[in-house]
């Protein structure tokens, strides 16, 4: 697992080579047989860590192309008899493009008349070949039992795609779209430079690891960071930890903060920050420890 959390800037990089053409400053996706412009409305499916992954796009499909997204756990999906609308598309989010639950809902979605999008790490899997846009995730084999460079990758994808939905929508400008080929360009070595913080974290790790219970909070496409946060430590520690957006701690899990809880705070600058900082606070005041994930700015 250590070693997939360090191939996460190249196999970012190899996976961004396919999305984004750097001298022409645009995103780039594969040819497919329809056209943004004409969906309504777009249906996200996944499990586990993907689905978190969904979450975040959810923020960014909706923030800057401006279409409406649903949000579905897979082993959910079918048994509301959700309502798909006519020309919508449903796009779909693993791994290994094996999962039981996420190709029974793919299939249940084509049946409905969706057009069909696959976020997939294996290209040769069963939901890369039943989609009509197939969006490769180039991680390589993750053989550790917890997701890592597999849901950046995927974010890497699903970045490019929300800008390129924002274009055929004609609700981006070309100068935002350069924007964001510049940012997403500099994501790989920005996180080299997470990577660069052993030390810190390892000064860090026994104020955690004597824990029973761990909050994670984070507003915005930082609170699905907080909840797959939470969910690493509970699937590789054994500790019991959850995800929250920020501004729910005052609405009954501020009861649970006391010394022995440390609170995990997701909040880069931004204009969310000042808001999530004044959370921080109010845990702090009931002597929770606080370990604040921030940017140097």
């Amino acid at each position: 697992m250590q070693k997939e959390i360090f191939e996460q800037p190249i196999v970012v990089a190899q996976t961004l080579k396919s999305y984004l053409r750097p001298l022409e400053q645009k995103v780039a996706l594969p040819q497919m047989d329809f056209s943004f412009a004409d969906v309504p409305r777009i249906t996200i499916v996944a499990c586990g860590t993907s689905f978190y992954a969904g979450m975040v796009a959810k923020y960014w499909l909706e923030q800057f192309a401006r279409v409406p997204v649903e949000l579905d756990i897979a082993s959910e999906f079918r048994y509301r008899q959700p309502v798909l609308e006519k020309g919508g598309m449903a796009l779909f989010i693993s791994q290994s493009g094996e999962t039981a639950d996420t190709l029974a809902a793919l299939r249940h979605a084509r049946a409905e008349g969706q057009k069909v999008a696959v976020v997939v790490n294996v290209p040769t899997s069963s939901m890369a070949r039943e989609a009509d846009l197939l969006l490769p995730t180039h991680a390589g084999p993750e053989i550790g039992v917890a997701s890592t460079k597999a849901f950046t990758c995927q974010l890497a994808v699903l970045a490019a795609l929300a800008a390129k939905v924002a274009r055929d929508k004609g609700v981006m400008s070309e100068a935002e779209e350069r924007e964001i080929v510049e940012h997403l360009t500099e994501a790989p070595a920005a996180m080299n430079a997470a990577l660069a913080h052993d030390e810190e974290i390892e000064a860090m790790a026994p104020v955690i690891a004597a824990a029973r219970d761990v909050l994670y909070l984070g507003r915005g496409p930082d609170y699905p960071m907080a909840m797959e946060g939470a969910l690493k430590l509970k699937e590789i520690s054994y500790i019991h930890a959850e995800g929250y957006a920020a501004g729910e701690m005052k609405h009954g899990p501020i009861a649970l903060i006391d010394k022995d809880v440390p609170v995990i705070v997701i909040a880069p600058s931004g204009p969310l920050f000042d808001k999530t900082v004044s959370n921080m606070q109010e845990v702090q005041a009931r002597g929770g420890k606080v370990v604040l994930i921030s940017d140097a700015e």
